[in-house]
Protein backbone atom coordinates (compact mmCIF):
# COMPACT_ATOMS: atom_id res chain seq x y z
CA UNK A 1 0.00 0.00 0.00
CA UNK A 2 1.18 3.51 -0.90
CA UNK A 3 0.60 6.58 1.46
CA UNK A 4 0.41 9.72 -0.18
CA UNK A 5 2.82 8.35 -2.87
CA UNK A 6 5.37 6.97 -0.12
CA UNK A 7 5.55 2.64 -0.35
CA UNK A 8 5.58 1.28 2.68
CA UNK A 9 8.72 -0.44 4.48
CA UNK A 10 7.39 -3.36 5.23
CA UNK A 11 6.56 -5.16 1.85
CA UNK A 12 8.21 -2.96 -0.46
CA UNK A 13 11.19 -5.47 -1.16
CA UNK A 14 13.27 -6.54 -4.75
CA UNK A 15 11.40 -8.65 -6.60
CA UNK A 16 8.04 -10.28 -7.10
CA UNK A 17 5.86 -10.52 -3.90
CA UNK A 18 5.67 -14.28 -3.44
CA UNK A 19 2.05 -14.06 -3.19
CA UNK A 20 1.86 -12.73 -6.58
CA UNK A 21 4.60 -15.95 -7.67
CA UNK A 22 2.00 -17.84 -6.22
CA UNK A 23 -0.81 -17.56 -7.81
CA UNK A 24 0.62 -17.27 -11.07
CA UNK A 25 0.04 -20.14 -12.88
CA UNK A 26 -3.18 -19.63 -13.02
CA UNK A 27 -2.54 -15.95 -14.83
CA UNK A 28 -4.39 -16.23 -18.20
CA UNK A 29 -0.89 -16.77 -20.77
CA UNK A 30 -0.67 -14.16 -23.29
CA UNK A 31 -3.90 -12.42 -21.58
CA UNK A 32 -4.02 -8.70 -20.84
CA UNK A 33 -2.88 -7.43 -17.21
CA UNK A 34 -3.03 -4.62 -15.03
CA UNK A 35 -0.03 -4.12 -12.44
CA UNK A 36 -2.45 -1.57 -10.31
CA UNK A 37 0.04 0.94 -8.31
CA UNK A 38 2.66 -0.70 -9.76
CA UNK A 39 5.84 1.37 -8.26
CA UNK A 40 8.88 0.32 -10.67
CA UNK A 41 7.53 -2.68 -11.49
CA UNK A 42 8.65 -5.03 -9.33
CA UNK A 43 5.62 -7.53 -9.87
CA UNK A 44 6.37 -7.70 -13.39
CA UNK A 45 8.25 -11.11 -13.60
CA UNK A 46 5.61 -13.27 -13.02
CA UNK A 47 3.87 -11.40 -15.61
CA UNK A 48 5.93 -11.62 -18.13
CA UNK A 49 6.66 -14.96 -17.47
CA UNK A 50 3.34 -15.70 -18.75
CA UNK A 51 3.17 -13.60 -22.15
CA UNK A 52 1.09 -11.11 -20.58
CA UNK A 53 0.28 -7.77 -22.06
CA UNK A 54 0.59 -5.73 -19.25
CA UNK A 55 -0.56 -2.65 -18.30
CA UNK A 56 1.33 -0.31 -15.21
CA UNK A 57 -0.41 2.01 -13.86
CA UNK A 58 0.84 4.51 -10.71
CA UNK A 59 1.20 8.16 -10.24
CA UNK A 60 4.98 8.13 -9.56
CA UNK A 61 6.45 9.16 -12.96
CA UNK A 62 10.12 8.82 -11.66
CA UNK A 63 8.65 4.86 -10.90
CA UNK A 64 7.29 4.51 -14.36
CA UNK A 65 9.88 6.14 -16.18
CA UNK A 66 12.54 3.48 -14.20
CA UNK A 67 9.89 0.38 -15.49
CA UNK A 68 9.59 1.60 -18.90
CA UNK A 69 13.63 1.54 -19.46
CA UNK A 70 13.72 -1.95 -17.71
CA UNK A 71 10.37 -3.11 -19.82
CA UNK A 72 9.72 -1.06 -22.74
CA UNK A 73 6.72 -3.48 -23.65
CA UNK A 74 4.61 -2.45 -21.58
CA UNK A 75 2.51 0.64 -21.63
CA UNK A 76 2.70 3.04 -18.38
CA UNK A 77 -0.50 4.31 -17.25
CA UNK A 78 1.23 7.45 -15.19
CA UNK A 79 -2.55 9.06 -13.34
CA UNK A 80 -3.25 9.72 -9.68
CA UNK A 81 -5.07 6.89 -9.03
CA UNK A 82 -7.15 8.31 -6.80
CA UNK A 83 -8.57 11.52 -7.81
CA UNK A 84 -7.94 11.51 -11.50
CA UNK A 85 -10.53 10.42 -13.96
CA UNK A 86 -10.76 6.72 -14.20
CA UNK A 87 -8.52 5.94 -16.84
CA UNK A 88 -9.46 2.07 -17.50
CA UNK A 89 -13.60 2.91 -18.12
CA UNK A 90 -13.87 0.82 -21.25
CA UNK A 91 -10.69 -2.05 -21.05
CA UNK A 92 -10.70 -5.39 -19.09
CA UNK A 93 -8.19 -7.49 -18.04
CA UNK A 94 -7.18 -11.30 -17.56
CA UNK A 95 -4.98 -10.67 -14.85
CA UNK A 96 -5.21 -7.69 -11.89
CA UNK A 97 -2.39 -7.31 -9.37
CA UNK A 98 -2.14 -4.90 -6.80
CA UNK A 99 0.25 -4.82 -3.60
CA UNK A 100 0.69 -2.50 -0.92
CA UNK A 101 -1.71 0.17 -2.10
CA UNK A 102 -5.46 0.68 -0.88
CA UNK A 103 -7.81 3.46 -1.71
CA UNK A 104 -11.00 1.83 -0.94
CA UNK A 105 -13.31 4.85 -3.21
CA UNK A 106 -12.07 3.08 -6.01
CA UNK A 107 -11.61 -0.72 -5.23
CA UNK A 108 -14.96 -1.99 -6.34
CA UNK A 109 -13.83 -0.05 -9.63
CA UNK A 110 -10.90 -1.74 -9.83
CA UNK A 111 -12.42 -5.51 -9.37
CA UNK A 112 -15.30 -4.60 -12.07
CA UNK A 113 -12.11 -4.14 -14.69
CA UNK A 114 -11.50 -8.45 -13.92
CA UNK A 115 -12.62 -9.78 -17.20
CA UNK A 116 -14.63 -13.39 -17.22
CA UNK A 117 -12.56 -16.16 -16.20
CA UNK A 118 -9.82 -13.48 -14.91
CA UNK A 119 -7.89 -13.39 -11.61
CA UNK A 120 -7.29 -10.79 -9.19
CA UNK A 121 -4.07 -11.29 -6.89
CA UNK A 122 -4.13 -8.61 -4.07
CA UNK A 123 -2.02 -7.84 -0.93
CA UNK A 124 -1.52 -5.13 0.87
CA UNK A 125 -1.61 -4.28 4.72
CA UNK A 126 -4.57 -4.66 7.69
CA UNK A 127 -4.77 -3.44 10.85
CA UNK A 128 -3.00 -3.91 13.62
CA UNK A 129 0.10 -2.66 11.24
CA UNK A 130 0.21 0.69 13.24
CA UNK A 131 2.13 -1.65 15.98
CA UNK A 132 5.01 -2.32 13.03
CA UNK A 133 5.52 1.13 11.06
CA UNK A 134 3.59 2.60 7.94
CA UNK A 135 1.27 2.71 6.87
CA UNK A 136 -0.86 3.27 10.64
CA UNK A 137 -3.88 5.36 9.21
CA UNK A 138 -7.31 3.19 9.27
CA UNK A 139 -7.82 4.22 6.07
CA UNK A 140 -4.87 2.40 4.63
CA UNK A 141 -5.72 -0.42 6.65
CA UNK A 142 -8.46 -3.21 5.38
CA UNK A 143 -10.39 -4.71 7.98
CA UNK A 144 -10.47 -8.49 8.76
CA UNK A 145 -12.43 -9.93 6.06
CA UNK A 146 -12.52 -7.27 4.33
CA UNK A 147 -10.96 -8.61 1.12
CA UNK A 148 -13.24 -11.85 1.38
CA UNK A 149 -16.16 -9.04 1.44
CA UNK A 150 -14.84 -6.94 -1.44
CA UNK A 151 -14.69 -10.43 -3.68
CA UNK A 152 -17.60 -11.10 -2.64
CA UNK A 153 -19.89 -8.36 -3.14
CA UNK A 154 -18.20 -8.05 -7.37
CA UNK A 155 -19.16 -11.94 -7.37
CA UNK A 156 -15.85 -13.32 -7.73
CA UNK A 157 -14.94 -17.05 -6.37
CA UNK A 158 -12.27 -16.72 -3.88
CA UNK A 159 -8.73 -19.07 -4.32
CA UNK A 160 -6.82 -18.23 -1.89
CA UNK A 161 -6.89 -15.46 1.30
CA UNK A 162 -4.67 -14.97 4.18
CA UNK A 163 -4.31 -12.49 7.30
CA UNK A 164 -2.09 -12.22 9.48
CA UNK A 165 1.79 -11.51 10.53
CA UNK A 166 4.00 -11.93 7.97
CA UNK A 167 6.70 -12.61 10.05
CA UNK A 168 10.02 -11.69 11.49
CA UNK A 169 12.19 -10.14 9.23
CA UNK A 170 9.46 -7.72 7.76
CA UNK A 171 7.17 -7.49 10.50
CA UNK A 172 3.77 -6.24 9.12
CA UNK A 173 -0.20 -7.29 9.43
CA UNK A 174 -0.96 -8.07 5.33
CA UNK A 175 -3.92 -9.53 3.96
CA UNK A 176 -3.69 -11.08 0.86
CA UNK A 177 -6.60 -12.64 -1.67
CA UNK A 178 -6.51 -14.83 -4.76
CA UNK A 179 -9.75 -14.65 -6.39
CA UNK A 180 -11.90 -15.31 -10.41
CA UNK A 181 -14.13 -14.17 -11.65
CA UNK A 182 -16.81 -16.70 -13.15
CA UNK A 183 -17.42 -18.59 -15.66
CA UNK A 184 -14.15 -20.46 -14.83
CA UNK A 185 -13.32 -24.33 -14.88
CA UNK A 186 -12.75 -25.32 -11.64
CA UNK A 187 -10.11 -27.65 -13.20
CA UNK A 188 -7.89 -24.96 -14.82
CA UNK A 189 -7.33 -23.53 -11.36
CA UNK A 190 -5.65 -26.44 -9.65
CA UNK A 191 -4.98 -25.97 -6.17
CA UNK A 192 -1.90 -24.56 -4.75
CA UNK A 193 0.51 -26.79 -2.48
Amino acid sequence: MQQSGQASHALSISGPSQWVQRWSPLMRSGGRALDFASGAGRNLPPLRERGSQIVAADRDDKALAMLAQGYPDVQCVCTDLEHAPWPFAARSFDTLVCCNYLYRPRLDLLVGLLAPGGVLIYETFARGNERYGKPSNPAFLLAEGELLRVARRNGLVTLGYEHGFSGPQRPAIVQRLCAVRPPFDAETYPLVG
